[in-house]
């Protein structure tokens, strides 16, 4: 094809909105220029594209049109699937005529994700002594875990993918762990018996061959990091949701021992070794265990001398036994390979983590945690991620960032920093060169949404009922006839909120555990006067346009625990190194899950409603502007008597609308 000859990039992005049958905005054009211009100049970029933006296809285009093979890393399923089962599709059908090529697109996720052949035919290794387990005939066939299984079986005829997430309706954890494994755990295609037929191993010869892969955030780290890569190369990589990857980055990075999972190590290994090996390892295990019995919650700066010794004996143990594995058969063991595997997977990750922890890097943060449920637990994670990121994502690919929030306190360059790259137009050497770009929103958030600040409550403490705050809320809920979706910053609060409330309103309120998520957030859309209220998930993970989500309420702004070990170490390492520790942490933080929720409230172009602090500092603390900035341009008031009115309005409208 000719230059003369090439398409524009106006009339492709045309021709894919019509395809998916959408409609052009101004931002999604911006924002598809302003891609075409990084992927063409091999740059890096930044774009803020709000809500309704299309910024899907505002990526999509492009990079189908530049040519190269391109990686798209999400966030979540829904975008996920999104991508793959409708815009992908439509996308490429509208631009084949004028691209005179098909690109091709695969989904790519980690190997534990699949359906593994040999766990299904050959069955688990066992813990314990039987060697082998076969899940289909120990477990009875009435239980649910037995029906899982034989569903499971069925399905694995049927499925082209073996992919989890095409499973409808889906099993439980406990029942696919029985027929996956983990990458550590997997034979190796050349080494199973039923390579040939390998989900996972298909999968990645189809994103080999693919213009466009889709994958996670969580496998685009662990290709960062662990060296061995498992993207094909790309030479284009767009992140979407991308206000999420420093924390999923985070968690690939992070390490944890917990007395459970040491033990089970050493039941694999038992059978594998010699009788000192195992009894260094049991040995090692049992110190570990007494000293979490004993363990409190919080960061350790310092390593006690018990723990010290304790974690360099299972190191060692760890270490001898893994030497041993790889030099011992046991010709009794049936399928003796997977049950190697599957041990020296657990003991090597305990060998690691404890010798990372022992080791001590300054750049790593040590920390107890204690649950009602598991128990104890000694957890590692990086202090940051941005010089991983720095190196790993941007030094040999043209890199796209995009969220409908990046822009926090009415700038890029506390993202970017987390990101490890410097403030805007002052990269260098050691920072790549990036652009930041705002291509706004389609709604009209001025006249669609109010954002309500409670000046007159009480300030929330740490501890303790705010009977003011729920009084608040209860008037709040009343006057919005429910529709209502309630953010708390613990479970905690949530709880006690739909508690009181549910003595006092005659509205159904949904709570966050009682149901599935996915059964909560239909209930909650297919009923105009029903309440939720919930923690974490629901500030970042509900798409409910139309009249049942009017009212947004915060109960607080949402810093981080003052005990939270790794965000008060970063917050402490900033305050070193000469920074703002609580504006480049805790308030960056809050920031972004603010805008997050926020967000909720405006998701189509006849949404109305409030977003409604209930916490005072919003509007009287040195950092509230900053936070106010991060959120969307609503109309702000802090009139109590102004807000219920206009709920009240907006209530009744939706009413004489039977809605």
């Amino acid at each position: 094809m000719t230059a003369s000859s090439s398409p524009s990039l106006a009339d492709l992005l045309h021709a894919a909105v019509t395809a998916v049958g959408g409609t052009e905005r101004p931002g999604q054009v911006t924002m598809a220029e302003a891609v075409a211009e990084a992927v063409d100049g091999n740059s890096h970029l930044l774009v803020q594209a709000g809500t309704g933006t299309g910024k899907s296809l505002g990526y999509l285009v492009p990079a189908l049109a530049h040519g190269e093979r391109v990686v798209v890393a999400t966030a979540t399923l829904a975008l996920q699937r999104q991508l793959v089962e409708r815009d992908l599709p439509r996308t490429v059908d509208a631009l084949q005529p004028q691209l005179r090529r098909r690109p091709q697109f695969a989904m790519l996720k980690g190997r534990s994700n699949y359906l593994c052949l040999h766990r299904l035919h050959e069955g688990v290794p066992q813990d314990e002594e039987e060697g082998l387990f076969d899940p289909f005939e120990a477990a009875a066939p009435s239980s649910k875990l037995g029906k899982d299984l034989l569903r499971l079986r069925d399905w694995s005829d049927e499925t082209e993918t073996g992919d989890r997430d095409d499973l409808t309706p889906g099993v439980s954890d406990r029942a696919w762990s029985q027929v996956s494994v983990t990458s550590r755990e997997c034979l190796g295609a050349s080494k199973c018996a039923y390579g040939a037929e390998c989900f996972a191993e298909a999968a990645r010869e189809r994103a080999k061959l693919a213009d466009v892969v889709v994958t996670n955030h969580a496998l685009l780290a662990i290709d960062a990091i662990e060296g061995a890569p498992v993207l094909p190369s790309h030479e284009v990589l767009i992140v979407d949701e991308a206000h999420e990857l420093v924390s999923r980055v985070t968690g690939v990075a992070t390490g944890e021992l917990t007395p459970g999972q040491v033990n089970r190590a050493v039941r694999r290994a038992a059978k594998l070794v010699d009788e000192k090996a195992a009894d260094a390892l049991q040995t090692a295990a049992e110190s570990f265990e007494r000293l979490m019995e004993l363990a409190l919650p919080g960061r350790l700066e310092e390593l006690p001398d018990d723990l010290e010794y304790a974690l360099m004996a299972l190191r060692d143990a760890a270490r001898t036994v893994i030497s041993s594995i790889g030099n011992t058969r046991d010709k009794s063991v049936q399928d003796e390979d997977a049950v190697r595997k599957q041990a020296l997977a657990s003991v090597e990750n305990i060998h690691a983590v404890a010798e990372r922890i022992v080791e001590g890097s300054e750049y790593d943060v040590v920390w107890y945690e204690r649950h009602d449920r598991f128990g104890a637990s000694l957890r590692v994670a990086p202090l940051s991620v941005s010089g991983l990121l720095r190196e790993k994502l941007f030094s040999e690919r043209s890199v796209v960032l995009t969220s409908a929030t990046l822009k926090l306190g009415g700038d890029f360059n506390g993202v970017a920093a987390s990101l490890g790259l410097a403030p805007e137009g002052a990269g260098g050497a050691d920072s790549p060169e990036w652009k930041g770009v705002d291509v706004g929103s389609p709604f009209d958030y001025p006249k669609q949404g109010i954002l309500y600040v409670a000046r007159h409550l009480s300030q929330p403490g740490r501890e303790g009922s705010r009977t003011d705050m729920l009084d608040e809320l209860a008037e709040l809920v009343e006057a919005a006839g429910g529709r209502t979706l309630g953010l708390f910053s613990s479970m905690r609060a949530a709880q006690a909120a739909a508690e009181a409330l549910r003595g006092r309103l005659d509205v159904p309120i949904l709570l966050q555990g009682e149901e599935t998520l996915g059964e909560l957030i239909r209930n909650f859309a297919a009923d105009p006067r029903t309440c939720l209220f919930g923690t974490l998930s629901l500030w970042q993970g509900v798409d409910v346009p139309g009249p049942s989500c009017q009212l947004v309420v915060m109960d607080r702004v949402p810093f981080p625990r003052p005990d939270d070990p790794l965000m008060s170490a970063r917050q402490k390492a900033v305050e070193e190194a000469g920074g703002n520790g609580f504006m480049a942490v805790a308030a960056t933080h809050a920031a972004l899950l603010m805008a997050q929720g926020a967000g909720r409230l405006v998701r189509a172009s006849g949404d109305r409603g409030v977003v409604a602090v209930l916490d005072p500092r919003l509007a009287t603390a040195r950092y509230g502007g900053f936070l106010r900035s991060s959120l969307p341009d609503f109309w702000y008031t802090t009139d109590r008597n102004q807000v219920r009115r206009s709920l009240a309005a907006i209530d009744g409208a939706a009413k004489a609308e039977g809605r």
